[in-house]
């Protein structure tokens, strides 16, 4: 099963929805504004993708301004950061038999599939 890891509100993310969506596969649309990840979760995507927590994180946001962005944080920190502020993940994520891709650009996903 495929699943996205969506933010309605973000035009990246709706891009990729919408490619997957004319893919006609079955998928999975994970709100994980709504529904946040578990520590778990976050760690499995951040395997899944092969990439440091710190790679995963939108650094431009104010929340990581405000909060982090001159702190020396280990990964543990970064992720408990994520949990805490959804809204720090890039999107949008997808996965597929085991693997994982951050769309951006959203056309990424064509290859993937």
């Amino acid at each position: 099963m495929i699943k996205i890891y969506h933010n309605p509100r973000c035009s990246k993310s709706r891009e990729g929805l919408k490619i997957l969506e004319e893919s006609r596969e079955d998928f999975q649309i994970v709100k994980y504004l709504n529904n946040p990840l578990t520590k778990t979760e976050l760690k499995e995507v951040l395997s899944l993708l092969g990439i440091p927590a710190k790679d995963l994180v939108r650094t431009k946001e104010q929340i990581w301004k405000d909060n982090y962005k001159d702190k020396n944080l280990n990964e543990e920190e970064v992720i408990e950061a994520m949990i805490a502020h959804p809204k720090l993940i890039e999107r949008p994520i997808v996965v597929k038999n085991n693997k994982a891709i951050i769309a951006r650009p959203p056309e990424k996903i064509k290859d993937f599939l």
